[in-house]
């Protein structure tokens, strides 16, 4: 079970992270609060198509160590540097999944695209979840971050099987199993408590907009129109109205996990864009 070290000058933290099959890397990076488990959909098919993948559990979440602090995106990108300099990846496409669309963000907007060929946000937070006076197109107000934290708070397994719920879900109707949606409340279940609260503030509130600005390689922005957690307007069509000649693949019928309740186009549409 591979596992790094990764150094911050907030607290460091062991991620886990698994490494199969060969050719150019993709790193999948996963959303709030589940981990690298939730690309099982994915991982068979991009290593069948001849490519190299990594998951990484996010500090707090899955198999990772689960310190006390570092639970923003200045952090949680130096540790995905950590992970690619350490494994010494090259060409490397980046796929973020709702929360870690920001880590993609982050990324590129601190260290640069020398080590980066395509981007791909999906069901991503960027640029700017936050509704301000001066973001008006933002999503997230005070009282939903606030419901969020109360939540988690107040009764943290209940709230998670009611967001999980919603997760996988279109006007009331799951898309996924019951043991589908266990899965995943086990998964967020195991998470840092403290890294579950903490990391709402982080995907609710963080300004990615110059970041978005400085991305500079192919990208693209796959979502679900049905997607009633991360909304389409208010993310993944301005992130490809800021990126030049960003491509958009929209999923019809698709709710916050697409990538699960709709895997084979969703496969379809990342290795359409890899592999062109």
């Amino acid at each position: 079970m591979p596992r790094l070290t990764v150094s911050s000058d907030v607290e460091n933290a062991e991620l886990h992270y698994t490494d199969q099959g060969s050719g150019r890397p993709v790193v999948l990076i996963h959303g709030w609060p589940l981990s690298g488990r939730s690309w099982e959909n994915q991982v068979p098919a991009l290593v069948a198509a001849g490519y190299r993948v990594i998951t990484y559990d996010r500090r707090g979440f899955g198999e990772s160590s689960q310190p006390w602090n570092g639970y923003e995106y200045d952090t949680f990108a130096a540790d995905l540097n950590a992970l690619i300099t350490s494994l010494d990846l090259n060409e490397v496409t980046l796929v973020g999944f709702s929360m870690g669309g920001g880590e993609v963000a982050r990324y590129i907007g601190t260290y640069g695209t020398g080590r980066v060929a395509r981007a791909v946000f999906a069901g991503a937070v960027p640029p700017y979840l936050y509704k301000t006076d001066g973001n008006p197109d933002g999503g997230l107000d005070d009282a939903t971050i606030k419901q969020f934290q109360d939540g988690v708070v107040t009764d943290r397994l209940a709230f998670l099987e009611g967001f999980v719920e919603t997760f996988f879900s279109v006007d009331g109707k799951a898309l996924v199993s019951d043991a589908q949606q266990q899965y995943a409340r086990q998964i967020a279940a195991f998470a840092s408590p403290k890294g579950t609260l903490e990391c709402i503030l982080a995907f609710g509130t963080t300004d990615f907009r110059d970041d978005v600005a400085k991305i500079d390689v192919p990208t693209l922005v796959i979502h679900g129109d049905s997607d009633s957690i991360v909304p389409f307007e208010v993310s993944g069509k301005r992130v490809a109205e800021t990126v030049p000649g960003a491509q958009v693949h929209v999923i019809k019928g698709g709710p916050h996990g697409m990538n699960a309740t709709h895997p084979a186009e969703f496969n379809e549409a990342l290795l359409a864009f890899l592999e062109n």
